[in-house]
């Protein structure tokens, strides 16, 4: 009997200790996806942004909002990099990213690259119709942050009663002379 009873708790010893290895493995995993998927989205929103920042340039030094000293094709060519780099984040999100945060991604791409157009020339708009796409384009980097935070667990939100939609930060109108 004392044999048996030793040999049950040895047992049960073992198949707890399997089970506590196995979920603290499942927990290791989960925090190195959730690190990964982390930095798959931060890369992405700093990739976007930079996109978006040399659309501006370029468009400001097409229009004569504000010209720039460096030539149009060198920054054509930076934003051409800009795009490439954009893109190859995109993908880490496609990876990694649940099915809320592609979405998001794929909805964010298709309004930035409307400001890209415009930036080169490709399609043409006011200069209201370029300040409604920058406010679309963050409206949809505010939704892809809201799908991000929800995939990885993280609480709260960025929009919603709590934090009130704002708008552009744009410097007051100035008088051409």
């Amino acid at each position: 009997m004392t044999i048996a009873a030793v040999l049950l708790g040895a047992a049960t010893t073992h198949l707890a200790n399997h089970r506590m290895e196995r979920q603290r493995h499942r927990q290791t995993l989960q925090t190195r996806w959730d690190a990964k998927k982390l930095d798959a989205y931060a890369n992405y929103i700093d990739q976007m942004r930079a996109c978006i920042f040399i659309a501006v340039h370029l468009y400001h030094h097409r229009e004569g909002i504000r010209p720039s000293d460096q030539p149009e094709p060198e920054i054509r060519a930076e934003m051409s990099e800009a795009g490439r780099l954009r893109g190859r984040a995109f993908e880490r999100v496609m990876l990694l990213g649940g099915d809320e945060v592609v979405e998001a991604a794929h909805d964010l791409n298709a309004i930035a690259l409307k400001i890209d157009w415009q930036a080169t020339g490709e399609t043409t708009g006011t200069l209201e119709d370029w300040r409604a796409l920058h406010r679309a384009t963050f409206k949809a980097i505010n939704a892809f942050h809201e799908a991000a935070r929800k995939d990885l667990g993280v609480k709260g939100r960025v929009t919603g009663d709590s934090h009130p939609e704002r708008d552009l930060l744009l410097p007051p109108a100035r008088r051409r002379e």
